[in-house]
Order: C-alpha cells, then sequence, then structure tokens
C-alpha cells in the first residue's frame, strides 16, 4: 500500500529542483443529511491531496491533485519543476525551514467514519418523531472529517499533525413553511452534540415567531449572539493582512504610512487572539503554506506557531505577517493560526441575559451573504436570515422582517455596550472554511439596519 509518507519522499526523490516542499493532506468525512423530518443521504468519503512546492533559487511554483500513485505523484512534480523554472523571483523568498520534526511522522492516517453518529442519529431520529408530531419540519446536514497532514522537505522537515473538523447545521419551519429558524454549531467529534437540544431550540425560536411583526430600517439596539459575532470577527481576522496593511489598503492602515500595530482600534476590554493549543480548538502547530499570498509565504511552511494577540487591551499587537511582510514592517513574523478567540474582560452571563437588559431593540440570530464594502474602515454588508426577533422589556415577543445591513467589525468592537462570556460559536457563514472560534455575544445600542430585505 502506497502511504502519504511514501508519497512524500518518493515526491521528494523525483525534483530536479534546488528544493522542493512536500504536502499530503489524508482526509476521511462522514456526513448526514436530512429533510422533511426524515434522513435523505449519508456518506463516507476518502481523499488524497498532495502539493508539490518546487523552488529553483529564489524563484518557485506550487502544484496541487488528488495522487495516491507514483505515477500520479511524478507528474505533479514534474510539473512543479517545469514552472519554478520558469517563474519570475519569489518577492517573499527566504530560507526554508530545515532539520524539524513534529508528531509521528510514521503513524498512519487517521480516519473518521459513520460510527461517529452513533449517539447523535438515533437522538434526532427521535427529535425527527417529536417534531411531526408538534408541526415542525427539519432540514439539516452534519460533516465531520479528519485531515492528517504530513509535510516533507528536501531540508529535513518531517512533520505530521491530525485535525479533526465538525459541525452541524439545522433549519426548523413550521408546517405552513411561515416561519423559519437555524442553529447550529462546531465540534471535534459529536460527542458534545445534543440533537434533542438542537430541536428543542428550534421549537423555542419557531414560538417566538408566531407573532409576526414588519419594522422599517433604521438602526437599533440589537444583540448579536456568538455565532453572529464569528461571523464578523472572522472577516476581520481575515482582513488583517501586514502587507495590504502597509501598503495602505485596510482598515489597519495606518494614515500617512504604515501599519496600526501599536494603536488602539477598539475598545480597551476586547482582546482578540490565537493559539494553536486553545482547549477544543487546537489546530496545527506549525506553517502548512502551498501557495503564497499577503497572509502567506510557501517559504514559512514548517515554522512554529505559538499564542499571538492580535488585538490586547483595544490595541493592535500583531497582523498577520510572513517573513517577507515582516521586514516591510519592521515587526516580528506572526504567521496565521487556524482559530480565533474573542473575549471582553469584563463581558459576563449569556446572550438571554444580554436581552433581558434590552427595553426595546433586536436579536439578530443569524447572517450569510456577507461582502466588503470598504477596506479602508472594513465596512461590511450582508442580511440577516432565520431569525430576527423583537424584544421589548427584556422579552421576545415577535418576529420581524429580514433587514440588509451596513456594519464593521471594527466599529462594533469599539462601540458595544454590553458583553457576554465568551463560548465556543460557529459562524453560518464562514463555518465551512473556518469552524474553530470562541467569542461573546455582544450587544450593540445602534446597530445600522440599512434597508428592509426580502430575500428568502
Amino acid at each position: 500500500m502506497t502511504t502519504p509518507q511514501i508519497l512524500v519522499e518518493r515526491a521528494l526523490e523525483a525534483t530536479r529542483s534546488d528544493h522542493a516542499i512536500v504536502i499530503a493532506r489524508d482526509t476521511t468525512s462522514a456526513n448526514l443529511r436530512w429533510a422533511n423530518n426524515t434522513l435523505t443521504t449519508n456518506g463516507v468519503m476518502h481523499d488524497v491531496e498532495v502539493t508539490v512546492v518546487a523552488f529553483v533559487g529564489a524563484r518557485t511554483a506550487s502544484v496541487s491533485g488528488n495522487a495516491v500513485t507514483d505515477q500520479q505523484v511524478r507528474a505533479l512534480v514534474e510539473a512543479a519543476d517545469t514552472a519554478a523554472a520558469a517563474a519570475a523571483p519569489a518577492e517573499d523568498a527566504a530560507e526554508l525551514t530545515a532539520d524539524r520534526t513534529v508528531g509521528d511522522w510514521d503513524a498512519a492516517p487517521e480516519p473518521t467514519s459513520i460510527t461517529v453518529y452513533d449517539a447523535f442519529a438515533p437522538a434526532l431520529g427521535e427529535a425527527f418523531a417529536r417534531a411531526e408530531g408538534e408541526g415542525r419540519i427539519l432540514y439539516g446536514f452534519v460533516d465531520h472529517e479528519v485531515t492528517t497532514t504530513y509535510v516533507g522537505s528536501s531540508t529535513g522537515l518531517r512533520l505530521r499533525h491530525v485535525q479533526p473538523t465538525g459541525h452541524y447545521g439545522c433549519t426548523g419551519k413550521d408546517a405552513a413553511l411561515t416561519r423559519s429558524a437555524w442553529v447550529g454549531g462546531a465540534t471535534r467529534d459529536f460527542a458534545d452534540v445534543d440533537a434533542h437540544a438542537m430541536d428543542a431550540e428550534l421549537a423555542r425560536r419557531l414560538e417566538w415567531a408566531e407573532r409576526s411583526i414588519d419594522l422599517p430600517a433604521g438602526r437599533y439596539d440589537t444583540v448579536l449572539p456568538p455565532t453572529s459575532v464569528a461571523d464578523l470577527a472572522i472577516y476581520a481576522y481575515w482582513s488583517a493582512a501586514a502587507r495590504i496593511a502597509h501598503d495602505g489598503q485596510s482598515v489597519f492602515s495606518r494614515p500617512g504610512g504604515g501599519t496600526r500595530i501599536g494603536d488602539r482600534l477598539v475598545r480597551g476590554s476586547v482582546r482578540l487572539h490565537s493559539d494553536p493549543g486553545y482547549p477544543g480548538l487546537e489546530a496545527a502547530p506549525f506553517v502548512v503554506n502551498g501557495t503564497s499570498g499577503p497572509q502567506s509565504s510557501v517559504f514559512d511552511t514548517g515554522r512554529p506557531l505559538e499564542a499571538t494577540d492580535w488585538i490586547a487591551d483595544g490595541e493592535v499587537r500583531a497582523l498577520l505577517q510572513t517573513r517577507a511582510s515582516a521586514t516591510l514592517t519592521g515587526q516580528p513574523a506572526t504567521h496565521a493560526i487556524d482559530n480565533l478567540v474573542v473575549e471582553v474582560a469584563d463581558g459576563s452571563g449569556t446572550t438571554e441575559d444580554l436581552v433581558a437588559e434590552v427595553e426595546r431593540g433586536l436579536l439578530v440570530t443569524s447572517l450569510w451573504y456577507i461582502r466588503e464594502v470598504d477596506p479602508q474602515t472594513l465596512l461590511l454588508t450582508g442580511l440577516t436570515r432565520d431569525g430576527v426577533y423583537l424584544v421589548e422589556g427584556g422579552e421576545i415577543v415577535g418576529a420581524v422582517n429580514d433587514f440588509r445591513f451596513n456594519e464593521s467589525p471594527i466599529g462594533i468592537l469599539d462601540r458595544f455596550s454590553h458583553a457576554s462570556a465568551t463560548v465556543p460559536s460557529f459562524s453560518r457563514e464562514w463555518g465551512d472554511y473556518f469552524s474553530r472560534t470562541a467569542t461573546p455575544a455582544l450587544r450593540v445600542p445602534d446597530f445600522n439596519m440599512s434597508s428592509v430585505s426580502r430575500a428568502r
């Protein structure tokens, strides 16, 4: 049998370039899908992807593809070697990491299987029966995957990391299809996902929506639960490339030139940070870059990752830096990490506690179709979906129409009035790509609902 490690070694043996980095990702995934209170599909998939990064002096090129045989790997190597030889010198060229071992290189890939749902699936069946009896219809999807990554290089890297990733999302509707609510979450192994609790929360939200209220556009005292905060915070994190900030093209650019590292940007109680060892959000402890860009460099692959404050005490402490951008900014290289935590020093309680203090305002449980309007202020636009509720006297009194919003996550983090404790969260918009987040709920006294939306 040809293992991922063998594929890496064969690729390194085959390259004609000065150096090469080879990344092999072995992924198994298992999923369930349901509609109309019935399971509709399930499946298990297995995929092996190999990326060959070839280096000829300061020139480099990357080629990726599915590969399980020597012939397929050699084809990727040949393509990478040829492209690197013809490439222009790379702006981010740097010395490659050498002679470093992380993880058990010789260990086999770790798989998932449909048995990951042994507890969840029977409970989901019971939730279907209860929903059917109470006039609800459930639609949803769960996915669990385990990716074992092997990184080898001609300079002596031999790195291995196992990453489990799972998430669930479920939409509930009434029998007449006039009301809708959504819940979702992230998990490493589905041991902490309760199908009964999922259905109970949908039932509660559909009950809130028995009364329908039309509201105009405007600024509203708004509670954003952790999932909605994650939607916005992830975009801020993805926008924090030091190179782009240095070039004057982002909210992290200092007027007159340079980055805003060292400047206060949001409220002093706010901290945004990442840590590959954060409990429950564990991620790869080393850089794995198959391509280069403003936030990443193939030359940095293999470098260790450590806990990093992006914002602390309201001040920008670091941006996403390659070694090349760090040379421009005069700051240490601080590489991207595959998780994000938002904390507010005096945050406490829950989303429900924040709602209880609202005299008249909104609870917005789900955002989607988020896009950038102005990078200089990080102004975003997007829509609400499947759950905007009117709060009066600290109680939810009905569901309201959907809106288009225009807001900046940086602005929100500077002017929110109250925050809950930080808890594990899941972004509905970005969770398929970035699921390891922990965020608080935030109360924003003047959230901008710029227009009424009739999108469904």
